[in-house]
């Protein structure tokens, strides 16, 4: 599991789409060439050609094309997507760095830093279940009424989902023992989908 008093990166995505891709755009400038992520998941080029792709569906939703909104939707959440796999590419790196060097690889790739301290209950935690090959996973509650979404991955890449649960913890079993897994979680309130927590990892007995 990551260290407490490492930093998290933190995606603040503006709700109005013209300062989305804003940000975006500005996300894909820090992180071309950067030498700090040399591998980034997606490609830079990508997230370029998926913005291109927003802000000419948006400038059709303007011109108020017929069907434009829906295209436009669906091309925002493919970069909303993209943005969310280079966050965690982000939030790997930094994790692999001391805890003094990660707040600037972060900021570097565009993104800011949410610092985590001993006394922050921390986003998701993952604990050895009574059973062997069983995990216990625990979300900070996002609100008095709220749904949370668990995911699981033994490579970062393809992921498994749990049932969605009403509070804030869930269990897994039957993982295969002496093998480290990824977990995360999603928070769903009355104001929408939340982002995807810090992905944790463990390794289970």
């Amino acid at each position: 599991m990551a260290a407490a008093t490492h930093p998290s990166v933190v995606l603040n995505l503006p709700k109005k789409i013209k300062n989305f891709i804003t940000f975006a755009q500005s996300v894909a400038t820090a992180m071309t060439n950067n030498t700090e992520f040399p591998l980034p998941t997606p490609p830079i080029a990508t997230l370029s050609a998926d913005i291109a792709a927003l802000t000419t569906a948006e400038t059709a939703v303007v011109s108020r094309t017929k069907g434009a909104v829906e295209t436009r939707n669906a091309k925002l959440a493919t970069v909303k997507a993209d943005l969310e796999n280079l966050k965690a590419y982000v939030q790997t790196v930094a994790g692999m760095a001391s805890a003094a060097n990660a707040p600037a690889i972060i900021e570097s790739a565009g993104m800011t830093v949410r610092k985590v301290t001993l006394h922050d209950k921390p986003a998701l935690a993952a604990k050895q279940g009574s059973v062997s090959g069983s995990v216990n996973l625990v979300a900070r509650a996002a609100a008095r009424t709220a749904a949370y979404e668990w995911q699981y991955s033994t490579d970062q890449k393809t992921w498994t989902t749990l049932p969605i649960t009403l509070q804030a913890k869930t269990g897994v079993s039957g993982l295969t023992v002496a093998t480290v897994y990824y977990f995360r979680v999603q928070e769903v309130t009355r104001t929408g989908i939340e982002n995807w927590s810090q992905i944790i990892q463990m390794l289970v007995n």
